[in-house]
């Protein structure tokens, strides 16, 4: 509770910053609505008003600065517009037995939650089995780690379209696959990091004393290594899904795809509706937030049953 008090404040901040960004965002396009409704705007005509700063036309036309906080496809939305829609694709559509409808969110959020959870599972396995490699072998460290370095430089962005035409080449199914691919791509490396870090947490006098006591190595991993691990394996998973959810909708923009966040994203662009492109944006936040929420409450579980402080 002691720490609600400084969120609520940011996010205070931010929705003030929101609500006067929206003005200068939005006065172009007000100004043309309301000229063609027969009202007076100086200058008149939007080629004439192409080259005049929106803080000067807004000063000019102050009257008609409120018209744009309630475009009905405004460059900026206001946050009550953007609740209004997140809450008209899910909620409401939910209350009418519609949740699982192509048009609500929350179908969509499930096609991209199953994407993210595969290449989350993925990408959290390569990450712990590479780390195990770099950890016990000196030549996995020099070969292994250099390249997962060097992979994270390459944009996600010219990666995924390489990726789909790959697995479209080798006779994969649905877009299912790439999609978790991508994921996978940017899941991998938090979690390959925070594990060679957890793993070699335990000081060398520790891993002594498990010698005195003729410990073979796997005793010594499952005893020692791996429940110190257990707070950075935490970490690491909590970056790595929220990657993981970003690798999925990245993944949506290329395939042509149709359901999904990502594509509603997509189709929101295409069709000039920003609202949806935002309740899709804040759609995605609210589902990534959900996760790393699940992941904190489980670490917080792990530790108290291991006996150490979350």
């Amino acid at each position: 509770m002691r720490n609600l008090l400084p969120v609520l404040s940011v996010l205070g901040a931010l929705l003030v910053l929101w609500y006067l960004a929206v003005a200068p965002m939005n006065i172009r396009v007000a100004l043309d609505q309301v000229e063609r409704g027969g009202a007076t705007v100086i200058p008149e005509g939007s080629v004439e008003r192409r080259d005049v700063s929106v803080w000067r036309l807004m000063a000019q036309n102050s009257a008609h600065v409120k018209t744009g906080y309630a475009l009905d496809r405004p460059r900026l939305p206001t946050p009550a517009q953007v609740g209004q829609e997140l809450w008209k694709t899910t909620g409401a559509m939910a209350m009418k037995g519609r949740a699982w409808s192509k048009r609500s969110l929350i179908y969509h959020g499930w096609i991209t939650l199953q994407s993210t959870l595969w290449g989350f599972f993925l990408g959290t396995s390569l990450g712990i089995i590479g780390a195990i490699a770099i950890v016990y072998s000196r030549v996995a460290e020099m070969s292994l780690m250099p390249w997962a370095i060097i992979s994270q430089t390459i944009p996600i962005v010219a990666l995924a379209p390489m990726i789909i035409v790959v697995s479209s080449q080798m006779g994969v199914d649905g877009r299912g696959f790439p999609k978790a691919i991508i994921s996978a791509y940017l899941c991998y490396f938090p979690v390959l990091v925070g594990m060679v870090k957890g793993l070699r947490a335990p000081e060398v006098s520790q891993l002594d004393l498990l010698k005195t006591y003729d410990a073979t190595g796997l005793q010594s991993f499952l005893k020692l290594r791996l429940p110190a691990s257990v707070p950075y394996l935490f970490t690491s998973l909590k970056v790595g899904i929220a990657a993981a959810l970003v690798g999925t909708i990245v993944g949506e923009l290329p395939t042509g795809a149709i359901s999904g966040l990502g594509a509603r994203i997509l189709i929101g662009d295409q069709f000039g509706t920003p609202l949806a492109i935002w309740s899709a944006l804040f759609a995605a936040a609210i589902l990534a937030g959900m996760l790393v929420t699940l992941l904190d409450l489980t670490q917080r579980l792990a530790l108290r049953r291991m006996g150490m402080q979350a």
